[in-house]
């Protein structure tokens, strides 16, 4: 059974970094897409940026240029590094991840992924 557990969350003033980690573990696929998502009170779960098993990445809008989504076979570890932070990136944190054919382009479509983590809070305040 696949398990994700978040951590590396926390509360920053505007400006700053966060690093969070996903630890995967019970997972089998040899191809997938992974990635983060976040849910801030009142609003739906949005994607934040994935990655395929190739290192493809994808990001939303609202922070490229400023996070990067990144991985760790060796260790099973999926990476979101967090600058430049803003009060609107305020959001609970989520690890997903799903199979996927080789080679096939990740989404950030919160529908397209089964597996989730618990979620960890990132906290900015200005």
């Amino acid at each position: 059974q696949v398990r994700l557990v978040e951590s590396g969350g926390g509360s920053v003033q505007s400006g700053g970094s966060l690093r969070l980690s996903c630890a995967a573990s019970g997972y089998t696929y040899s191809t997938y897409c992974m990635g983060w998502f976040r849910q801030a009170p009142g609003k739906e779960r949005e994607g934040v940026a994935v990655i395929n098993v190739n290192g493809r990445t994808s990001y939303a809008d609202s922070v490229k240029g400023r996070f990067t989504i990144s991985q760790d076979n060796a260790k099973n570890t999926l990476y979101l590094q967090m600058n430049s932070l803003e009060p609107e990136d305020t959001a609970m944190y989520y690890c997903a991840a799903d199979r996927r054919a080789y080679g096939a382009i990740c989404y950030l479509a919160v529908s397209g992924y089964g597996h989730w983590g618990q979620g960890t809070q990132v906290t900015v305040s200005s």
